[in-house]
């Protein structure tokens, strides 16, 4: 009896493992939607964009780097699709028998045919006529916006092409073209700044149009502080001042010099490393130092950094119009402040020379140590701090050199 109970239960279990298994591999290939890699030839009808709400709006060509919307029949077959020269990822989630969605490559074509290239699994090529555009230049960033006329100064952005039909060009504000350019990247421009330079966007133009600057060459809107005209006197620290040695970049700066220790638990240099500008001790109006709505704005400054520096974080700190004859927001945990530290990854900074830094205001969310609060409402904005002070990373001692000017607030372009 003992026997014919065992052979009983094992019969049981085999028959539930065989059902489990059996239940498993129809679970595996219960997936009607499955890609599945088939034969023939694909035909495309159109080509539209992949918002639904706008599905006939059908393209004959479209910018590198943009989703489109292949509409056919047998588009399953395609197993790699090229644009001009330039491959294209295909991800199997999105190609169905009637519809194929894709990124347009954002690598410029080499050979521009203005055609697809589809390739199937038979190895059969199909074409379909469709152009990739390559968009006009981005300008987005030059090195230094206050740069001297006859200096050296790299424009950053993209799709700087040089053609030698049409050579690149660039243009200052007032209509003045660059003589000059002595390097050209995809994604940088370096070149010379010619005499007579004045205040305003440039444009870059070249054979796919033409591109402004997303900022103002020697832009003065939003001004605080310019060490000339504008200072920080009345506060407890108004900074020190020179304009030579270093050179100027427009006059006066401000200027930070001193042996920090690396750690930001033991390091206070307020004397050397710091300026208050109380808005209402100043003699400024009472309400925001700039007239830009903050939360669309971006601090600069231009920064000659002449011995490495690679401990602690530049606090930049704006405060009420009425607050006065304090420190204690410096470490208070709640007074959102924007840290800067440069050094961070590459261990040491040092500049060649004045260049612009850019920090948007909805950067200003951290209290001292780095810890993340809230943006400050607007009308918090009347006083401003400098501190190279703390920041929540440990550095390496050093004893820098750190000269700024031309502190403003912009709006975004």
């Amino acid at each position: 009896m003992k026997k014919i109970k065992f052979d009983i239960v094992g019969w049981l279990l085999s028959l539930l493992l065989i059902a489990l298994f059996t239940f498993g591999a129809q679970s595996c290939d219960d997936n009607p939607d499955k890609f599945v890699l088939t034969d023939g030839i694909p035909e495309i009808y159109y080509v539209r964009v992949p918002n639904p709400a706008s599905a006939d709006s059908l393209l004959v060509r479209a910018f590198m780097d943009n989703s489109i919307v292949l509409v056919g029949k047998n588009l399953t077959s395609i197993r790699e699709m090229w644009f001009n020269d330039k491959k294209a990822l295909l991800n199997s989630s999105f190609i169905t028998d009637n519809n194929l969605f894709v990124t347009v490559p954002k690598e410029i074509p080499t050979v521009v045919t203005d055609k697809i290239y589809m390739i199937t699994m038979g190895n059969d090529t199909v074409t379909y006529d469709f152009g990739v555009q390559v968009p006009g230049p981005v300008v987005s960033r030059i090195s230094c916006e206050y740069a001297h006329d006859g200096d050296e100064a790299i424009l950053y952005g993209d799709y700087f092409i040089d053609d030698p039909n049409v050579p690149l060009s660039i243009t200052m504000a007032g209509n003045i073209p660059v003589t000059e350019i002595l390097s050209i990247e995809k994604t940088k421009i370096t070149f010379r700044i010619p005499v007579g330079a004045q205040k305003g966007y440039l444009n870059v133009k070249s054979i796919y149009g033409t591109g402004r600057s997303r900022f103002q060459f020697r832009d003065d809107r939003g001004m605080i502080l310019d060490w000339d005209n504008l200072n920080a006197n009345g506060g407890w620290r108004s900074g020190k001042i020179k304009n030579s040695n270093p050179e100027g970049i427009s006059g006066n700066y401000v200027y930070f010099t001193g042996a920090l220790d690396g750690d930001p638990t033991k390091d206070w240099a307020e004397d050397d490393f710091s300026f208050n500008l109380w808005g209402s001790e100043n003699g400024r109006p009472e309400g925001d130092l700039f007239p830009s709505d903050p939360a669309s704005s971006t601090l600069k400054f231009e920064i000659n950094v002449t011995q490495p520096w690679s401990s602690l974080a530049l606090q930049m700190i704006f405060t009420p119009w009425s607050l006065k004859k304090t420190n204690g927001y410096i470490a208070d945990g709640v007074t959102p402040r924007a840290l800067w530290r440069p050094w961070e990854g590459i261990g040491a900074y040092q500049t060649d020379g004045w260049v612009t830094v850019s920090v948007p205001l909805i950067e200003f969310k951290y209290d001292h140590m780095g810890g993340t609060l809230e943006m400050a409402p607007k009308g918090n904005y009347g006083g401003l701090t400098f501190f190279v002070y703390h920041g929540g990373i440990t550095g390496t001692a050093c004893t820098p050199y750190i000269c700024i000017d031309n502190i403003r607030v912009v709006p975004n372009e």
